[in-house]
């Protein structure tokens, strides 16, 4: 069948839009003004967000219907790591240099997150003081479902939505995408058949900008964490596999079973991959 793509740039990421036919220009309109708000809401990198209000001011903040969503996963995930995963470790990224500015030079030790700061009720937040959140971990994640849902609200029934190897199928026939070994581009650990599913995955190489500084922590400690060093998960929501790809450098992936129905690949830095059965693909020995 022949596809069109569609390419854009959002949230600091190169998107990539695989349909049947060209997306109309009303179409391509309306996602790009989904991402455009949710931007305006979560982005650390900007001055006029939602999470930059909070991390000057604090307070009750209402948020989209959405967070409510992304925030109970979190949460979830909080629970499972034992503290490790929260999104109150903005304030650790930057400490690290991963700020808004990109200084990429840590300006002090290691910043752990705080803790009891932020109460919530749905998708109300109230923050006791100024305090910087980050929902890099489940985020992008969600607003490619978001993305999603708005192609079919648009009566777009089939598709790839792909946001920096974030991605979610929809249609009949699978699409195979390999799962790229960390820092050699050239080379695959395997294969996922990725059929009306989404995948998600995360390596220390993404983003990384010094010895061991890379962008996930540790929230316990502010640290980057050192034993895994990629991870992918197959389930049935873009943020649920972006959010379970992250607490699996964090986790012992029997740890996470039951927070939902998903299948992964945990790479460690040792080499060794530990992979769910039921994977549907294959990894390579």
């Amino acid at each position: 069948m022949p596809r069109a793509e569609t390419a854009f740039e959002a949230i600091g990421t190169g998107w990539r839009i695989d349909t049947p036919e060209p997306l109309t220009d009303a179409t391509l309109e309306r996602v790009l003004a989904v991402t455009e708000a949710y931007d305006l809401v979560w982005s650390r990198f900007r001055t006029d967000s939602v999470v930059a209000r909070i991390a000057r001011d604090g307070g009750t903040h209402t948020l989209p219907a959405h967070a409510t969503d992304l925030l109970d996963l979190y949460d979830v995930l909080d629970a499972r790591t034992a503290g490790a995963m929260t999104p109150l470790v903005g304030a650790g990224l930057e400490r690290l240099g991963y700020d808004a500015a990109y200084r990429l030079q840590p300006s002090g030790p290691p910043l752990p997150a705080p803790r009891g700061v932020v109460t919530r009720t749905g998708s109300t937040v109230t923050a006791a003081r100024p305090v910087l959140l980050d929902v890099g971990a489940a985020g992008k994640g969600q607003l490619v479902d978001l993305v999603a849902s708005e192609l079919r609200a648009c009566g777009v029934g089939e598709y790839v939505v792909d946001a920096g190897g974030d991605m979610v199928h929809r249609g009949p026939d699978a699409v195979r995408v390999g799962l790229q070994v960390p820092g050699d581009a050239t080379r695959v650990l395997g294969v996922v058949e990725l059929r009306d599913a989404a995948l998600c995955g995360s390596a220390v190489d993404r983003r990384a900008w010094g010895d061991g500084l890379h962008h996930v922590l540790d929230a316990r400690t502010g640290l980057p964490t050192r034993d895994v060093v990629a991870t992918w998960v197959v389930a049935g929501s873009a943020m649920v596999a972006d959010g379970l790809a992250t607490a699996l450098f964090l986790a012992d992936p029997d740890v996470l079973q039951g927070v939902a129905e998903h299948t992964y690949v945990q790479l460690h830095a040792d080499g060794h991959a530990r992979y769910a059965l039921g994977l549907p693909g294959e990894v390579f020995s």
